[in-house]
């Protein structure tokens, strides 16, 4: 089980990509000039082995490669299914290519991951992505991310100097900070530590925080009316898990007029990525598991 739960499927399928990708994207490139055919075969492998590299040995910045790339690899199977004669050659491309990504996001890699650079008795286990940035923003940082590193080197192959230079000055820095933005999206975690748990979350709070074994009355699924917990969830998509505390504590959640201001707690709302496994840790650190009383 673990095989189908674990690393392996990101490993597997990443491994593998070249040999259903490269027949098609061979066939897309050949009607090009030796120059752009020359770039965009380098920009392929040498991405390929490099999010390899990071997915034999797991850091939260490889998370932050591998879904980067895998997704610029199934557009890359779509633009070669298009501009080629289509065959089976662009089926395989494109079904490898989907199958990656769903490797690639799915909650136990991210998972495996983010726990490559634990620190001893500590487990980390994912948050889910804010909701609202799956909308729009979230794509539209993928895209700038990937425009410049692969357009820049595609336009200089074809001698397109001026374009070429305006991507570099304009769109290489914009990458540099795109790329740190969605880095900072692998970066949030509910912490498992040997003293209780830290809701590691810099995109809802100004500070991680950690909460006491002795000071969590009940970590468990959150009551549909929120119960008037303070909600760190970011309008995330999935189950919201709920911590209740035996007594205030304080807490610095982020606004948007950027004003730092901290409030009292008795409850708050988290969204992880695998809920399941996030309580069944928290039973396994002798942390008060279960649902909400009934009034």
């Amino acid at each position: 089980m673990q095989l189908l739960t674990g690393p392996w499927p990101a490993r597997a399928t990443w491994a593998l990509l070249p040999l259903a990708l490269g027949p098609a994207l061979g066939d897309a490139l050949d009607g090009r000039s030796r120059a752009v055919a020359v770039v965009g075969s380098l920009l392929a492998w040498g991405s390929w082995a490099k999010v390899l590299v990071a997915v034999l040995i797991p850091r939260p910045v490889g998370l932050t490669a591998l879904r980067i790339v895998s997704p610029l690899a199934l557009a890359t199977a779509a633009w070669a299914a298009v501009v080629a004669e289509q065959g089976a050659a662009d089926v395989i491309a494109v079904g490898w290519s989907a199958l990656t990504v769903v490797a690639a996001f799915a909650p136990s890699t991210g998972a495996h991951f983010v726990n490559g650079s634990s620190y001893g008795d500590e487990r980390r286990l994912p948050l889910r992505v804010p909701g609202a940035l799956l909308l729009g923003p979230l794509p539209l940082t993928w895209l700038a991310v990937v425009a410049a590193p692969v357009a820049a080197p595609l336009l200089l192959a074809a001698r397109q100097w001026l374009a070429a230079g305006a991507v570099l000055v304009l769109g290489v820095p914009a990458a540099a900070l795109a790329a740190r933005a969605l880095h900072g999206l692998a970066r949030r975690w509910v912490v498992f530590v040997p003293a209780g748990l830290v809701l590691h979350d810099l995109h809802t709070m100004v500070d991680p925080v950690l909460f006491p074994r002795s000071s969590i009355r009940r970590f468990g699924p959150a009551p549909a009316d929120g119960g008037g917990a303070l909600d760190l969830t970011a309008r995330s998509f999935g189950l919201a898990l709920e911590l209740e505390l035996a007594e205030a504590m304080e807490v610095a959640p982020r606004r948007a007029d950027g004003e730092l201001r901290v409030v009292h707690v008795r409850a708050l709302l988290l969204t992880p990525t695998q809920p399941g496994v996030v309580l069944e840790e928290a039973a396994r650190r002798r942390i008060a598991v279960g649902r909400p009383a009934v009034e």
